[in-house]
């Protein structure tokens, strides 16, 4: 694959927008006697004009900081500073090794947990929203009993905080069905796998703390990290899970204080944590003093998993997960099985953030928990999974799929001279919707990749998107 790999500069560049290093960090009067930016800022404000015109191609590789120092007489301290002034802005992508680029404008930046809207005629290949025929039916049948219930009444008052007791009592029995034991008193109701994330993360951490995580994970807990100021320190990942030699040197060095980690069907990479690594992790943990927050999203889609962290080590470990993926996107149910000494402040997040639960989502989602339904769908999503994970296979032949046999979505990476945002921009104009690593990345190199999701669309559709994907990314190569 070849790409623009010359440095480049923006055109019209003149002398009166070359900077030396004397007047860089000087504050000067403009013509009219008004306090004007540091002279920095005009060169980043003409590399940003430039970006936003179109003048600067997407992709084109910028000056290093030494080549742009050299040109405009500036110091390379300047010279960094404007690139990550740029970069703040979302208009380059920094990648350790090879360079400063220029994202492509015409993408979103915020594909993964800022989801964007898809036109009605696009595929979106972004969001997992899995559903299954006759869905519907399962619910208009559930609402009829619900109605019909001699509790309806209670389902219009404030409900307890973590919900009621015979729910939770529903929620633990599913958890045995699963290979974990835990009694109803652990278990706190949500209002799905990411407020159930939120709470723990309210309860269980403050400011500053750091928490080890993956080098690639769940866009969701990224934005928890920013909203509650964590200290994320990226472990690099092995073809079957974290490098935890990696982790337990962290662990040695830093004081970690959580480590947020997805042993069941990683999201987006697809790994399952084998009996021995959940072993170690566990015992990593336990030497350190560190909380493991395990996120069991899309356990469900795996048959006979090593059982839970949680349920090996339940005194350490916050199990979160929900039934938006294994039942309904719509229904926001979701839960947290938590180590008692944890429960209160836990208790008190709820409140702080919904009160509870609504009693009639989880009155319906724990009705197909005890009937049978929820079981029967999940079965379902994962014959659906594996038919989705077939067609990727056929129609993206060739290429080096990371993925699960039986996961809503696959990992494509690219070769190291392709642009995720260049083929991003590519597939938007023809109408189908991806998302690249940067949603995932927690570590400062992003790497050049795309995550797609399989679960949004019909078969054929999904096959006939898939084969435009895998011509876009080949013609790409030949660039």
């Amino acid at each position: 694959m070849a790409m623009c790999t010359a440095d480049v500069l923006p055109t019209g560049w003149d002398s009166t927008v070359r900077i030396r290093e004397q007047d860089s960090q000087r504050i000067v009067m403009d013509t009219m006697g008004r306090m004007a930016a540091p002279r920095y800022k005009l060169l980043v404000d003409t590399f940003a004009s430039e970006i936003r015109s179109g003048r600067l191609a997407a992709g084109a590789r910028l000056p290093t900081h030494r080549a742009l120092a050299a040109r405009d007489g500036i110091a390379v301290v300047t010279a960094t500073r404007v690139y990550a002034e740029l970069e703040a802005m979302g208009l380059v992508s920094r990648e350790q090794g090879r360079g400063t680029f220029v994202r492509d404008m015409t993408v979103p930046a915020g594909h993964g947990i800022d989801q964007q809207v898809v036109a009605k005629d696009a595929v979106d290949l972004s969001f997992n929203y899995p559903s299954l025929p006759g869905q519907a039916d399962l619910l208009r049948q559930a609402m009829r009993e619900v109605a019909a219930a001699g509790d309806l009444d209670s389902l219009l008052r404030y409900q307890p905080h973590r919900g009621r007791p015979q729910d939770r009592a529903s929620i633990a029995r599913h958890l045995r069905r699963r290979g974990m034991t835990t009694d109803a008193g652990r278990i706190a109701i949500a209002g799905g796998a990411q407020h159930g994330l939120a709470v723990t993360v309210m309860a269980t951490l403050n400011a500053g703390d750091v928490v080890a995580v993956d080098a690639l994970t769940y866009p969701g807990f990224k934005v928890l990290a920013d909203a509650f100021r964590l200290d994320l320190e990226p472990i690099p990942a092995t073809t079957d899970g974290p490098d935890f030699d990696a982790l337990e040197k962290l662990c040695a060095t830093r004081p970690v204080r959580a480590i947020y980690t997805m042993p069941t069907l990683h999201n987006p990479l697809g790994w399952v944590m084998s009996a021995a690594d959940r072993t170690r992790l566990i015992k990593i943990a336990r030497q350190y003093g560190s909380l493991i927050i395990e996120d069991a999203s899309y356990a469900f889609l795996v048959e006979d998993p090593p059982p839970p962290l949680a349920a090996s080590a339940p005194d350490i470990t916050v199990y979160v997960s929900g039934f938006s993926k294994s039942i309904a996107t719509g229904l926001r149910v979701g839960y947290v099985v938590a180590p008692p000494g944890t429960l209160p402040p836990l208790e008190r997040a709820i409140r702080a953030t919904t009160w509870n639960t609504p009693a009639l989502t989880t009155a319906i989602a724990c009705r197909w928990l005890d009937d049978g339904t929820a079981d029967q769908l999940e079965a379902q999503k994962r014959g659906d999974a594996k038919a989705r994970q077939a067609i990727a296979g056929q129609e993206l032949a060739g290429l080096p799929l990371v993925s699960h046999p039986s996961s809503y979505f696959t990992w494509l990476p690219l070769p190291d001279d392709a642009r995720a945002d260049r083929l991003t921009a590519t597939l938007a104009r023809q109408r189908i919707s991806v998302s690249t690593a940067e949603p995932y990345t927690t570590s400062t190199h992003t790497p050049q990749a795309l995550r797609l999701a399989l679960g949004s669309t019909d078969l054929d559709r999904l096959r006939s998107t898939l084969r435009t994907v895998r011509q876009v990314v080949l013609e790409d190569a030949l660039i």
